[in-house]
């Protein structure tokens, strides 16, 4: 397609960097500099040498790279392409939590907005959630947004968790028939979920894994099926890694798809290549609070 060898050919011109989450589509995998999960892109975005940053995926992802280098300019095509889980978290009720449970550390999963994050004391994703709850001083944790991420990880910690009541609905609609039919189908093949699932879901799962640990267990693993239980851009994404291997989405129809995810388009990254915008402001002093919830994050993992 000659509107990818304009995107490698703009972005080389420029000196600006593509990120991509494992969500996006293909064709936008193929033009990014680093595919990866919030945790892999958030390391990387503090250590590109690039000044300028081009973030497909969704917002919540963007303002981590803003937080995390400051001076470097945060382009995002598609300011709506937001997270409804994100959404969920109203800043009132987050403070009354805090008040009713005063010992209490907040821990923000990064899958929340710049302004929950500034008032987190530390910051986790998928990949490390229950390491960071393990590593901090506080037996209390109020854990938020996603009620199943919380399941995850009151399992493997003798702390008390206090779940937010938010859900990732992509995940959450993920069924115990949507499993057995996949079993069923492919018998053979290694049952990879998310921790974003309910927690019976989980439960039926052979490995329940970030993104960035589906990549990594799909590699270790010498089993050539894979059933893939999260957002299906995920497939392409293992497929292209292990290209040897089958890999599966959970389910087809409908498919496990994150609509604000899929918003940006192939041509939209084209159109904020040129022009440089739109771009991630932040408030300086969200900047320097929620900077401090990250930073925590990235010293604990």
């Amino acid at each position: 397609m000659y509107i990818k060898e304009d995107i490698i050919r703009l972005k080389k011109r420029k000196g600006i960097t593509i990120f991509c989450h494992n969500y996006q589509t293909g064709d936008i995998q193929d033009i990014s500099d680093f595919v990866g999960d919030s945790l892999e892109l958030s390391k990387k975005a503090q250590r590109v040498e690039s000044s300028k940053i081009l973030f497909a995926g969704v917002r919540f992802m963007a303002e981590t790279a803003k937080i995390l280098s400051p001076m470097k300019k945060i382009i995002f095509p598609i300011m709506e392409a937001g997270c409804e889980m994100a959404d969920m978290v109203d800043i009132d009720l987050l403070r009354k939590m805090k008040k009713e449970n005063p010992n209490a550390a907040v821990v923000a999963y990064v899958n929340t907005t710049a302004e929950v994050k500034s008032l987190s004391d530390v910051c986790c994703t998928s990949a490390n959630a229950a390491k960071i709850v393990n590593s901090i001083k506080e037996n209390e944790i109020i854990f938020l947004p996603d009620k199943n991420l919380a399941s995850f990880v009151k399992r493997q910690t003798n702390k008390k968790i206090i779940p937010y009541n938010g859900w990732c609905y992509v995940h959450d609609q993920i069924n115990e028939n949507d499993i057995l039919r996949a079993r069923e189908k492919h018998a053979n093949a290694v049952l990879f979920i998310h921790p974003e699932a309910r927690e019976n879901i989980q439960l039926m799962a052979d490995y329940v894994l970030s993104t960035g640990g589906m990549v990594k267990k799909a590699g270790e693993l010498k089993a050539n099926e894979f059933i893939v239980g999260t957002e299906e851009g995920m497939v392409y994404r293992l497929k292209k890694l292990y290209p040897s291997k089958d890999f599966y989405s959970l389910r087809e129809k409908p498919p496990l798809r994150c609509v604000n995810m899929k918003k940006t388009k192939i041509d939209d990254i084209k159109i904020s290549l040129e022009n440089e915008e739109p771009e991630i402001i932040l408030n300086s002093k969200i900047i320097e609070l929620a900077g401090k919830a990250i930073e925590r994050m990235l010293i604990l993992s």
